[in-house]
This record gives C-alpha cells, structure tokens and sequence, in this order.
C-alpha cells in the first residue's frame, strides 16, 4: 500500500496525545478507522511504530526515529506550500507573529497598524507568548517571526538585534519631582508602596533581581498579570510600578523616574527559524520592524 500524507498526520497525532481516542477526535475520525491507518501506516514501512500495551499509547525506538523525520517533512511540505503562494507584490499574504507580552503595550499596535497601511491585503496573526514558547513554535513552524529578547536561544533560533530596552520607575506625574537633579537611588524605593507584573512575566524577575542585588526590600501592594491593568492603577494613585521607558511615550500621565544605579538594559530581538523559508510578508515585516525602531530613535547600545 502507499504511504500517504494522513497517514503522517495521524501517527503524529496520535504520538501527540499518546491515546488513539483524543487523537481521533482531534482528526475527526473514528477511533476504529485511525487504528486501521495506523496499522497500514506500520505495514507500509515494515515496524511496528507504535507501544500499545500500556495504559498510555508511547513510540517505540523506530517510531521516535520515525515521528522525527515524519514532522521534519510535514513541515517542510507546508512550506513549500506558503512559498507557492508567496505574493510578491504583497496584495496578500498572511504573517504568524508572535511576541513576549510587554511588547504588546507599545510596539506591537504601531507595527501591524504601519504593516496594515501599507499592505492591507496582508493578514496577521498575533499571539502573546512566554520566550520559550516563541522559540519553540518557530523551531515547529507555527510562526513566522517572534520578538523577545536576547538569548541564549534554541538551537536553530537566528536573533536580530533591534534596540537596547532600558527600564525605569514609572509613576503618575505627581508622584515624584520630576525637576529634581539626577535619578533616584535605588534605596529610596524601600518605603515606595509598588504594584508589580506577576511572575509570570520574564520582565518581573528582571526587577526582582535587580532588587535583590542592590538589598532593596521592596513594599509591593498591587500584583498584576496585565500591563494595561497596571498602568491605569498608576496613573491614578500614588503607586509606582518598574517597566519599559517607551511605554511612557504615548502616556502623558506616566512619568519614567530614572534609578541609581540603573535597571540592567535588555536587547530586543526579531527571532526566527535560522533554515526557514521566508516570504514575501515576513521580509517586509522585518524591514518595515527595523525602519520603524530606527525612526522612533530605539537604539542598540
């Protein structure tokens, strides 16, 4: 019998959830039916691919060796494909991007709002994502293009370096002289009531060991896991709160308050799959990423 794409696609599915019901409801077929493609799948190559005596569904050695190059080849197939659609004059296209979540409070929105004028045709997808999660999703082909910040990286992750981020305390306009001369020292801030990003977030336990490192016990009152959250709880209260200084740009009621010694920079990356194919689309994305840094003043220090 020959082999055939589904067969592919229903081994790694099944490899997946390591049991043939989810995996049939995943594909929308029969248990009964995806059993039997499997086994055909197993006759065709000549090993058994799959470990049914347990409670779970595992690989055996040949089908780990199997999944392996099956999922290299299923990738590469729906590249191929993007690639022949590729549209050279960008009446269309569609983009796969994805970001680490601070990103989405003042780059994100003048990025794909400059893509969307110039290129209306082209749609995006924009997904809010932890680092590993970005680089793992390139390395499957479920992205385009992340933007995170500087390694270490995958293996197979191609980081290009956009602008050094840099960090301050931030406040509502009232809440510190801004006219005073040169930044506040950090010890200063062990009486100031905080409300900081949860821990799920990278920038978090950047602060936290900023913190520690300089003996600062901090007196946080406000957790947030949505930077929205918390800026609209700093601009109207006596809080302060540590995040990006371009985040202040388009707040005039938030004020960045420079520390001593200054919170460690941060260089900001465009990521991808070093072997991926690149469209159309995503060329122009990282032309139009790198012209927009540039023109706001972002540097790389």
């Amino acid at each position: 019998m020959a082999l055939e794409l589904r067969h592919l696609r229903y081994l790694l599915a099944v490899a997946e959830h390591a049991n043939f019901t989810r995996a049939a409801e995943e594909l929308h077929i029969s248990q009964p039916t995806l059993s039997q493609q499997i086994r055909q799948l197993e006759r065709t190559v000549g090993a058994q691919l799959l470990d049914r005596s347990g409670r779970a569904v595992r690989l055996t050695d040949a089908g780990a060796t199997y999944v392996h190059y099956a999922g290299r080849a299923l990738r590469d197939l729906a590249a191929a494909e993007r690639a022949l659609h590729d549209v050279r004059d960008l009446s269309r296209g569609h983009l796969r991007l994805a970001v680490t979540p601070t990103f989405t409070a003042y780059l994100v929105g003048p990025l794909v709002a400059e893509l969307h004028t110039r290129h209306p045709g082209i749609t995006v997808d924009v997904k809010e994502m932890t680092q590993d999660r970005i680089e793992a999703g390139l390395l499957a082909d479920d992205l385009d293009l992340g933007i995170a910040f500087h390694g270490p990286h995958l293996h197979g992750i191609a980081a290009t370096a956009l602008f050094t981020e840099t960090l301050s305390l931030v406040t509502a306009p009232h809440v510190y002289d801004t006219g005073r001369s040169g930044p506040l020292p950090v010890r200063e801030l062990a009486d100031q009531p905080l409300a900081l990003l949860s821990g799920d977030f990278a920038t978090r336990g950047h602060i936290d060991t900023y913190f520690a490192t300089h003996q600062v016990r901090t007196h946080m009152v406000v957790e947030a896991n949505s930077i929205q959250a918390l800026t609209e709880i700093v601009q109207r209260t006596h809080l302060a709160t540590v995040l990006p200084d371009a985040l202040t740009h388009d707040h005039p009621r938030l004020t960045p308050v420079p520390l001593a010694p200054a919170l460690p920079a941060r260089t900001v990356c465009l990521l991808r799959r070093d072997s991926a194919y690149q469209s159309a689309t995503t060329r122009a994305f990282t032309h139009l990423t790198q012209n927009y840094v540039s023109t706001c003043g972002y540097t790389l220090a």
